[in-house]
């Protein structure tokens, strides 16, 4: 197996160092960084509901776009500037006093576009509760 220099110590200080303080309060663990994927897992906070107790859709898209842009670092094996074009969500069914775990795949990668893919779970990953696809361009 190649290694690469863009692993979980890598992204977990990119993540220190380079997002905003609201990013960094999700409490982000790494499960996995590596060949055009990420998983990242959110633990289960009453911070993040919204009435009725289940995780608000801007927690899920927040986690997504995080997780994205951890997918394209290690497709290119370094955090590089970029930015999202787009990102589309289909929420599936609510989440509630669980962890959000974030599984990010790239799809298709360009030279300066890079499209992915993220599904959002909590305890099952064939129980999804969202589905994002996004668009980034590298700067």
């Amino acid at each position: 197996m190649e290694t690469t220099n863009f692993d979980i110590s890598a992204a977990q200080q990119l993540l220190k160092e380079g997002f905003a303080p609201w990013v960094q309060e999700l409490n982000i663990h790494f499960d996995k960084i590596a060949e055009g994927q990420a998983i990242l897992r959110v633990p289960a906070s009453k911070q993040f509901n919204r009435i009725g107790g289940t995780v608000c859709g801007q927690a899920i898209m927040a986690l997504a776009d995080t997780a994205m842009v951890f997918a394209v670092c290690s497709a290119v094996d370094a955090y590089v500037p970029m930015t999202t074009v787009s990102q589309s969500s289909s929420f599936l069914r609510p989440a509630a006093d669980a962890d959000l775990i974030a599984h990010a795949k790239i799809i298709k990668q360009g030279r300066s576009i890079v499209y992915g893919e993220v599904n959002l779970y909590t305890e099952r990953p064939d129980k999804p509760i969202a589905h994002i696809t996004s668009t980034y361009m590298l700067l």
